[in-house]
C-alpha cells in the first residue's frame, strides 16, 4: 500500500502504476475505490458519431467530475471542439494543475492506457472514445536495405555469379596464412577445375545465381572473353526490352494528375491520434507515399511488406490525405470477409473526423447497394471499400482521387483491365505481402515505384511452419494443444464439396470442440453469421476454404492447418500462414500433403520453399522464390528467361534497372569497385561468428557500405548480437572505411603497407583540392603524400 507522502515519488520509479483498493484500518492510508470504465458499463466505446460524445459527457458531468486524457495537444483541441457542440466548455489544463481546478469537466495531455473512476472523479482516455489503434514500438532495425543483397542463404555447392569472371561454384570460405598475414577469402570453382580466391573485402562482386528452379548453368572460364561477349549480347537485348518497358509507363509521366496539398495541423492530428509509433520502414514508406501524392504525376506505388507489418496504416494515412482535399477514395479488396474487416478498421480510425466510410459487398442487399452507389455518385461517401463489385460498370464516382488495391494478384485479368482504366489519371497505392512475379520485376527494374516494409513490430514472433504427410494424430494433437491454451484454430481445405467429410473427421478427432464451416458459396447472411460467432469466440474450430486468406486479423487464432497444401500457390500458402501469429503468442502453421513421391516437381518445390522461409519478413523471399519457380522471363515474353538463365536473375535485374534509368534520362555513373590489398589480419574470426552463411552476409554488407555511418551501424549491430569486437574485425572495419573513401574518389586500387595506404587513381579522377581536404578531414592527424598517379595516406594509428 502507499501513503500520501510516498505516492508522489512512485511515477519516477515505475513506468506504469496499477491501483487496487485495500480496505486497511490505518489512519495514514489512502483508500481509493478504483473502477474501470468497462466495470461501470458507461458504453463510451459503443457511441456512434461525434455528437454523441458531447451528449454523453453532458449526462456524465451531472454525476462525476470528468477529465479527458488526450495523447497530444492537437487531440486535446479536437475533443474540446467536439464538446462545444453541446455548449460544454472544457479547458485544456496541465496535469499538475488539475488538483486545484474546480470545474466539472477538463482536458489534459498525458499517457493513460484506459479510463478509470476514482470515487467521483472520472478519467476518460481517447482510446475509450475512439477505439485503440495498432500499437507499434520501434525495434532495432533488422531489415536489409536491398532485397537481393543477402548471401546468408548461400551454401557450399551453390552457383554464384562474379561480375568479372562469370558463373562458378561456391566452395566455401577459406583461411589463408597465419598471424599478421592471416586473411579469409571466398573460394569459387570455374570450368576445368580452375579456382579463384576472392578477398572478403571485395565480396560485393558476387551474387548468388538465381534462375528458374532446377536450371543448371554452364561454368565460365575466368579471364576468358566469352563471359564479356555473353554480357554484351544480353545487354543489347535488355536495352531493347527496357525501351518497351519505358514506353509502357511513359504516358504516366506525361499525364498530369492531382497534386495533393502538403501536410497541415489536421493531417498531423490524424497521424498522432492513436498511441503507436511507426517502425523505421513504415516511416520511410509514408514519406515516399506522401511525396508521390504531392507531385502532379499520378502515383503508382507498390507497398510490399509482410503480413501484420503495418501496410494498412500507410493506406489509411493516404486515404485521409485524399479526403482532406475533397477527393474520394476506393479501397479494393479480394474477399467479402476482408471487405468487412477493412470497413470496421477504417470506420474506427476515422471516427473522430467528419469522414463517411461505406462498403459494397455481397453481405449487402440489392437495395442497400443501390443506395450506396447513389451516395457515391453524388459525393456523399468519402471512402468506399469493396470487392471486385467496385469495378462494375454501374459504379460511378463523384470525384475519385485515390485507388488502394489490397493484394492485386488476387484479381483476374478482366478486373485488372478495369483497374488500368481507373488508374490512368488518379493516384494508385497497391499493398502486397507477396507480389506476383510480373509486379515484382517491374518494381525491381525501376519501372514501378516500390516501398519495402521489412521491420517487424517488436512483439511479433515468427510463425512456426510444419510440413507433414496427412496424419489424423497430428491434426488431433495440434488442435488439442491450441484449445488447451484457450485459442482457436483454422482448418483449411480448398474443396467446398469435401468440407462435410472433414467436418465429420474433426468431430470424431476432437468431439468436445465447437466447429463451424465457412466458404464463399454460402448465402451471404449465413457466412456473415458464422464469421461473427467465430470472432466472438463462440466457436473453437473454423473449417473453411482459403476465403480467410487475406488480411483477416484475429489475434486469438494461433494454429492453422492447411490440408492439400500441394495444390495451392506459394503466395496463397504464405498468406494463409499469415492469418495466425498476429498477437504476441507463439503460432503454428501445419501444411498437410500426400506422400512426397506422389507430388509433381513444382508442388515439391513450393512445399520446400515454404518450409525454408520460416522467419519474420519472409514474404519478399516468397515472391523471389515464386519468381524462380514460375520462371522469371514472363515480363514481356518467355524469351527473357534464356537471358536470365545465362547470367542469373540478380545480374539481369541490375543490368535492366541501369538501362531503364538511362532511358529515363536519370544520371547514372558506373560505380567503381576498388581492389584493396592488405597485409594485416582483417576478417571475422570463426570463434566470433561460427555460421558461414552469417559471416558471408556480414562481409557483403561491409563491402557494400558507402559511408562511415553505414559501417558504424553495422559495428553497433555486431556488438549487440555477438559481443566485443575482436582485433581482426576492427582491422576489417578500418579497411572497409578506407575502401568507402576510395569508392568516393574513384580510386581503382588500394595497397596497404605497414600503416600506409597507397591509393591508385583512375585517369578520370583528377586529384583536386576538394578531395585532399575531404581525406585530411576524415583521416585527421594522418600524413598524406602526393604522387603522380595517386597518393599515400599514413594513418596516425591503425587500430588500438
Amino acid at each position: 500500500f502507499i501513503t500520501v507522502e510516498t505516492q508522489e515519488e512512485i511515477p519516477d520509479e515505475y513506468t506504469s502504476l496499477h491501483l487496487h483498493e485495500l480496505k486497511l484500518d490505518i489512519p495514514d492510508a489512502l483508500n481509493l475505490p478504483v473502477f474501470s470504465l468497462q466495470e461501470l458499463a458507461l458504453g463510451l466505446d459503443k457511441l456512434k458519431g461525434l455528437s454523441e460524445i458531447a451528449k454523453k459527457t453532458a449526462r456524465l458531468i451531472k454525476q462525476y467530475k470528468v477529465v479527458f486524457v488526450a495523447l497530444t495537444r492537437s487531440q486535446a483541441e479536437r475533443i474540446k471542439d467536439i464538446l462545444k457542440e453541446e455548449d460544454i466548455i472544457a479547458p485544456v489544463i496541465d496535469t499538475e494543475k488539475l488538483p486545484s481546478y474546480d470545474g466539472q469537466v477538463a482536458i489534459t495531455i498525458g499517457m493513460l492506457s484506459t479510463g478509470i473512476r476514482l470515487e467521483s472523479l472520472l478519467f476518460v482516455t481517447s482510446a475509450d472514445l475512439f477505439g485503440k489503434g495498432p500499437e507499434y514500438k520501434t525495434p532495432q532495425d533488422k531489415g536489409l536495405r536491398k532485397l537481393l543483397e543477402r548471401l546468408d542463404e548461400i551454401q557450399q555447392g551453390d552457383y554464384v555469379v562474379h561480375k568479372r569472371h562469370g558463373i562458378g561454384i561456391f566452395r566455401g570460405l577459406k583461411r589463408f596464412g597465419k598471424g599478421e598475414s592471416a586473411s579469409e577469402v571466398v573460394e569459387i570453382e570455374y570450368a576445368g577445375g580452375t579456382r579463384i580466391y576472392l578477398p572478403v573485402q571485395n565480396i560485393s562482386l558476387i551474387h548468388k545465381y538465381r534462375a528458374e528452379e532446377g536450371a543448371i548453368p554452364s561454368l565460365d572460364r575466368p579471364g576468358s572473353k566469352s563471359w564479356q561477349r555473353k554480357k554484351t549480347r544480353i545487354q543489347k537485348r535488355i536495352h531493347e526490352m527496357a525501351k518497351k518497358l519505358v514506353r509502357l509507363y511513359a504516358h504516366r509521366e506525361l499525364v498530369k494528375g492531382f497534386a495533393f496539398s502538403p501536410e497541415t495541423e489536421l493531417h498531423r492530428e490524424f497521424e498522432s491520434f492513436f498511441p503507436f509509433q511507426l517502425t523505421p520502414d513504415q516511416a520511410r514508406t509514408w514519406e515516399e507515399v506522401k511525396r508521390d501524392m504531392e507531385s502532379q504525376r499520378p502515383m503508382d506505388r507498390l507497398v510490399c511488406g509482410d503480413v501484420g507489418f503495418g501496410k494498412t496504416e500507410i493506406a489509411m494515412r493516404a486515404a485521409f490525405k485524399a479526403v482532406y482535399d475533397g477527393k474520394q477514395v476506393a479501397v479494393l479488396v479480394p474477399t467479402t470477409l476482408l471487405c468487412e474487416q477493412h470497413y470496421r478498421t477504417f470506420t474506427a480510425r476515422f471516427s473522430a473526423f467528419p469522414v463517411r466510410v461505406d462498403y459494397i459487398s455481397r453481405f449487402k442487399s440489392t437495395s442497400e447497394i443501390n443506395s450506396t452507389l447513389r451516395a457515391l455518385k453524388e459525393g456523399d461517401i468519402d471512402i468506399i471499400i469493396g470487392t471486385h463489385a467496385l469495378l462494375g460498370k454501374k459504379v460511378e464516382f463523384f470525384d475519385l482521387g485515390l485507388l488502394i488495391i489490397d493484394e492485386e494478384h488476387r484479381f483476374g485479368v478482366t478486373h485488372k483491365e478495369r483497374i488500368k482504366e481507373l488508374k490512368k489519371r488518379i493516384d494508385c497505392l497497391s499493398l502486397s505481402a507477396t507480389p506476383i512475379p510480373r509486379t515484382l520485376e517491374m518494381s525491381l527494374s525501376g519501372i514501378r515505384e516500390m516501398s519495402l516494409i521489412e521491420t517487424p513490430p517488436e512483439e511479433r514472433i515468427a510463425v512456426k511452419g510444419i510440413v507433414s504427410v496427412f496424419k489424423e494424430e497430428i491434426i488431433k494433437e495440434a488442435i488439442q494443444r491450441e484449445l488447451n491454451r484457450g485459442g482457436q484454430v483454422f482448418f483449411v481445405h480448398n474443396r467446398v464439396k469435401e468440407l462435410p467429410y472433414y467436418e465429420r473427421l474433426l468431430k470424431r478427432l476432437v468431439p468436445r470442440a465447437r466447429i463451424a464451416v465457412a466458404h464463399g458459396q454460402m448465402p451471404k447472411g449465413k457466412l456473415e453469421e458464422v464469421m461473427h460467432i467465430f470472432l466472438n469466440r463462440e466457436v473453437d474450430i473454423l473449417l473453411c476454404t482459403s476465403i480467410i486468406g487475406s488480411g483477416l486479423d484475429m489475434p486469438t487464432v494461433n494454429t492453422i492447418i492447411i490440408n492439400r497444401a500441394d495444390m495451392m500457390g506459394l503466395a496463397d500458402l504464405y498468406q494463409l500462414k499469415g492469418r495466425v501469429g498476429r498477437g504476441a503468442e507463439a503460432a503454428h502453421a501445419y501444411f498437410l500433403i500426400p506422400p512426397v513421391n506422389t507430388l509433381n516437381d513444382e508442388a515439391r518445390r513450393r512445399i520446400k520453399a515454404i518450409d525454408e522461409l520460416n522467419y519474420l519478413g519472409a514474404g519478399l523471399r516468397v515472391a523471389i522464390k515464386d519468381l524462380e519457380i514460375r520462371g522469371a522471363g514472363n515480363l514481356l515474353g518467355k524469351e527473357q528467361s534464356g537471358h536470365i538463365h545465362d547470367i542469373g536473375l540478380d545480374l539481369y535485374m541490375e543490368m535492366l534497372s541501369k538501362e531503364v534509368a538511362l532511358l529515363k534520362g536519370q544520371p547514372l555513373e558506373e560505380e567503381l569497385e576498388p581492389v584493396i590489398e592488405v597485409n594485416v589480419p582483417a576478417f571475422i574470426p570463426e570463434d566470433y561468428i561460427e555460421d558461414t552463411g552469417v559471416r558471408l552476409s556480414i562481409y557483403r554488407r561491409l563491402s557494400l557500405a558507402r559511408s562511415d555511418e553505414d559501417l558504424k551501424n553495422i559495428e553497433n549491430e555486431l556488438l549487440d548480437r555477438f559481443g566485443d569486437i575482436p582485433d581482426e574485425l576492427k582491422n576489417l572495419l578500418l579497411v572497409m572505411s578506407v575502401k568507402a573513401s576510395a569508392r568516393l574518389i574513384k580510386a581503382e586500387r588500394i595497397v596497404q603497407s605497414d600503416k600506409s595506404f597507397r591509393f591508385y587513381l583512375t585517369t578520370e579522377t583528377p586529384l583536386t583540392p576538394e578531395i585532399i581536404l575531404t581525406l585530411s578531414d576524415k583521416f585527421k592527424g594522418s600524413h598524406i603524400q602526393m604522387q603522380p598517379d595517386g597518393f599515400t595516406i599514413t594513418l596516425s594509428r591503425f587500430n588500438e
